[in-house]
């Protein structure tokens, strides 16, 4: 590529010449940290804490590249500019995976995460706003149709019945199920359950099926990611 064609691949890329901190070479990094975490997101049975600066960052060097783009086209051959779109659109598709797959869950678990600090917590501003909404149409829509038309003692969304001591018509998470993982780093004999009976020994790069419950605490320290 000639030297014009590289002042414009940068400025495609959004390739800051000023001393900003961004470039374009950290874009294959934020593609596989996306990946990661759209995966983890993906296969953990519960939701996991927002990635903001991950996110933040994609959203603007998305945005960033589709204003070059259009700046840029004219000047470009078609294979050049084809494959600028399609680093784009990739982008587009993980981040949008992404998004998706943590609305599924809070959709299926909004109520018990609504009452779970800590799962509460996990979300970003737009996702607490938008799990509160949820859950207040869908309560004004199970009392219009079905609660409202109950005796006292039947019309709550969250228990069977009022002699119920639990909550046991909210949806949880089955934390319990079992998950494919993949050690990043070498943790060693872990134990598996309260009593030490069951142990494993995570090697680098080895691949496990094992309940995500007890290695829950794993995934947080980047130890391990899910596949």
């Amino acid at each position: 590529m000639d030297s014009a064609n590289g002042s414009e691949e940068d400025a495609l890329w959004g390739n800051d010449d000023d001393g900003g901190q961004w470039s374009h070479q950290d874009l294959p990094n934020d593609v596989e940290v996306l990946k990661r975490i759209w995966r983890n997101e993906k296969s953990a049975p519960e939701i996991l804490g927002y990635e903001t600066l991950l996110v933040e960052r994609v959203r603007e060097q998305i945005a960033l590249m589709e204003e070059n783009l259009a700046a840029y086209a004219e000047s470009l051959d078609d294979v050049m500019l084809s494959l600028f779109e399609m680093d784009v659109n990739r982008l587009m598709f993980l981040l949008r995976a992404y998004l998706r797959v943590r609305l599924s869950k809070i959709e299926k678990f909004a109520l018990h995460i609504m009452r779970t600090a800590e799962l509460w917590d996990r979300l970003s501003a737009q996702e607490q706003e938008y799990a509160q909404k949820f859950v207040d149409v869908l309560s004004k829509h199970m009392h219009d149709s079905v609660l409202g038309k109950l005796e006292k003692a039947y019309d709550s969304m969250v228990k069977q019945a009022a002699s119920s001591e639990e909550n046991d018509m909210i949806v949880e998470p089955q934390l319990d199920t079992y998950v494919f993982c993949r050690s990043k780093t070498a943790v060693g004999s872990f134990q598996l359950d309260d009593k030490g009976d069951e142990t494993v020994d995570l090697m680098p790069n080895d691949l496990y099926i094992l309940r995500y419950r007890p290695v829950r605490g794993l995934l947080g320290t980047d130890s391990i990611e899910l596949v």
